[in-house]
């Protein structure tokens, strides 16, 4: 479940660009183009650069400064490669009261490993 955390406010990204913020352990990039706020994983999935960094282009894209990788801030897929399926998570956006607002996922709890007694039991079975 993900409810929506506020950001920034009204004001804080400027227009055509993005500014980076973490919300629920994730670095999210939050994008102002054409009036339009955008949200997706900040993290290149190439090599993990930043996407907030790079102006948005007129198509509504982001570059990677690194590797020249783009993203639509729209839907996140990689548009050198549209059909590869890489893609980086966007997120839902909301202005409510002045703020922005976005809504990102809690991260998956970790698995349990098996291969570990549970509680302070010996690894061959209560005695």
């Amino acid at each position: 479940m993900s409810d929506f955390q506020t950001v920034a406010r009204v004001g804080d990204v400027p227009e055509g660009q993005g500014r980076c913020f973490p919300v629920n352990g994730t670095m999210v990039g939050v994008f102002l183009h054409n009036g339009e706020y955008y949200a997706m994983n900040d993290f290149c999935p190439h090599m993990g650069a930043s996407l907030s960094e790079s102006p948005i282009a007129e198509d509504g894209s982001v570059m990677c400064s690194w590797h020249a990788w783009s993203f639509s801030i729209k839907d996140g897929t990689w548009l050198d490669n549209s059909k590869s399926g890489i893609k980086t998570p966007t997120y839902d956006v909301r202005v409510q009261d002045n703020e922005i607002q976005v809504a990102v996922p809690l991260p998956d709890p970790p698995a349990a490993d098996d291969s570990q007694p549970a509680g302070d039991q010996p690894a061959d079975g209560p005695s």
